[in-house]
């Protein structure tokens, strides 16, 4: 199954409110009344989807659009060029051979497919021709680094981990000095889930960005918040709270087909101004996509491919 179809099932729920709105006439008040609580119901939010709609009844009037199927490629057209705006966005991490490692700092609440995600990223760097180390700084939850090794052999990757109980940041330090000394392209640290309420466990976390941030540099530094796409309106939350305990430089949102909404995309990066750099649509390895704007709002707003 394609990129599209994959994002076409996963957007289904949106996408039939806005087509029921989209097969009737006329633009009356009902009509742009409607269609905002579509955006709403799709998790877009109610601030930005507001802020769209005024945008499309105002284009509809300077324009003279008058019929349904003009105004639907021109929301997609403003849907797409909201998210392209927002710099990183849909881009591949793309490690500098010349430079020491680019380390990925993986973070969010527990079950969100952390490690999942970070094995599906070490498949594609290893895909590529990168030289990947993988760290089980999870040292709290049972059979974490077991995880992490099944995804590393799976993925051509070393894993580097301790005891559990181990402290975290240690790990992180001890993968940073293996991975200069393997001349590896690209380090993805793996955390444990934490509640973005629990104080101590987010100070943990700021601990390990400081090692690695004193180690690699915040140039070479990405601090990737994975988020459950099916939590809706609730992953803004966490993307908030860990915004501001560290500096977020992407976020994966992950089972992004299996929610029927899916405009969480658009206040995240809208927002906020985190790229939406990847979206999981599936348990294989490979099930980890480059997020495309316009790939986005024609899965949105067509039918067809």
């Amino acid at each position: 199954m394609s990129l599209f179809s994959k994002l076409k099932d996963g957007l289904k729920g949106v996408r039939d409110r806005l087509s029921s709105l989209f097969g009737s006439e006329p633009f009356d008040d009902a009509f742009w009344e409607e269609l905002e609580e579509a955006l709403i119901a799709g998790d877009v939010g109610a601030s930005l989807s507001e802020e769209i709609v005024r945008d499309m009844r105002a284009e509809a009037k300077k324009s003279g659009i008058t019929i349904k199927s003009a105004l639907r490629e021109s929301l997609a057209a403003n849907i797409t060029a909201r998210l392209s705006s927002v710099p990183g966005m849909g881009r591949p991490f793309e490690p500098d051979p010349s430079r020491s490692p680019l380390v990925l700092l993986m973070v969010g609440v527990n079950g969100s497919g952390k490690t999942t995600s970070a094995g599906k990223l070490a498949a594609q760097f290893t895909r590529d021709g990168k030289r990947v180390v993988l760290a089980a700084a999870d040292t709290f939850r049972a059979a974490a680094a077991e995880q992490l090794i099944t995804w590393g052999e799976r993925a051509g990757a070393r894993v580097v981990s301790q005891k559990q109980g181990s402290d975290p940041a240690a790990v992180a330090f001890d993968a940073w000095r293996s991975a200069l000394a393997d001349h590896a392209d690209v380090l993805i640290v793996d955390t444990a889930g934490r509640l973005q309420a629990k104080h101590n466990l987010m100070e943990e976390l700021r601990k390990i960005h400081r090692v690695l941030e004193r180690e690699a540099g915040s140039e070479r530094l990405r601090v990737v918040l994975t988020l459950d796409a099916v939590m809706g309106q609730n992953g803004l939350v966490q993307a908030e709270t860990f915004g501001q305990a560290l500096p977020l430089s992407a976020v994966i949102l992950a089972k992004y087909d299996n929610t029927a909404k899916g405009g969480i995309v658009l206040p995240i990066a809208c927002g906020m101004g985190v790229p939406v750099r990847y979206v999981g649509l599936g348990e294989g390895i490979d099930d980890l996509s480059p997020f495309d704007p316009a790939e986005f709002a024609a899965a949105l707003m067509k039918e067809g491919e």
